[in-house]
């Protein structure tokens, strides 16, 4: 009885230990192959697309999303929020398009609102971590080369209006905003009220168009 409990007792005993080394070797193939692909963030990017469009064409997802009732006006501002990060870009887009709300244009100015909290919260972000490194950035010269070559054939106020407009036409689209913050925050010297109306205004405008379709 002793004999048979004791080899009981050393089965048990090994079982998790064989459960987390199969666990640390298929971590340790996923990081190799994540490692050696060459595209990991756009494959994800993708997949995370095909995922939205089937979890958002699923019936029972669509029969909660246009029940949320009075939740709609919080769901509507997350997903106005997830709007500006490139990884959940697809969830929000999917949500919009399913939400089908009354008033779309008080939902595309709430979600606007929940996109501007995002970009802003980078903003201030990339200007506070970044800024050594923009500064170094510019002392370049490829960087001084391109810079006055811009302003000699447009002139400084002319490119500075026409980047803005480059990125607000990346933050209205489903395009990731972090590109055009990073832009805006590392190349120019605009206010951060500035920044805040530009966002708020493209946010809603590409928002209010999705929530058309």
């Amino acid at each position: 009885m002793k004999a048979n409990s004791k080899k009981h007792l050393i089965k048990f005993g090994k079982e998790p230990e064989i459960s987390i080394t199969f666990e640390k070797n298929l971590a340790h193939r996923l990081f190799k192959f994540m490692h050696h692909f060459h595209y990991p963030k756009i494959t994800l990017l993708i997949i995370l697309i095909i995922s939205a469009y089937y979890i958002f064409k699923n019936p029972s997802i669509n029969a909660f999303v246009t029940g949320l009732n009075s939740w709609s006006y919080i769901g509507i501002f997350i997903a106005g929020m997830l709007f500006s990060f490139g990884f959940t870009t697809p969830f929000a887009i999917g949500f919009f398009i399913v939400l089908n709300p009354e008033n779309i244009f008080l939902f595309g100015a709430l979600a606007g609102f929940g996109a501007l909290i995002s970009d802003f919260f980078m903003f201030k972000f990339i200007r506070f971590s970044f800024t050594d490194e923009f500064e170094r950035l510019e002392h370049t010269k490829l960087i001084k080369k391109i810079s006055n070559s811009i302003e000699k054939n447009l002139g400084h106020k002319i490119s500075v209006y026409l980047l803005y407009i480059f990125v607000g036409i990346i933050i209205a689209s489903p395009l990731p905003d972090e590109v055009g913050v990073m832009m805006i925050a590392g190349v120019t010297k605009i206010k951060p009220i500035i920044f805040a109306l530009i966002s708020l205004i493209c946010n809603t405008i590409g928002i209010t168009l999705l929530l058309l379709i």
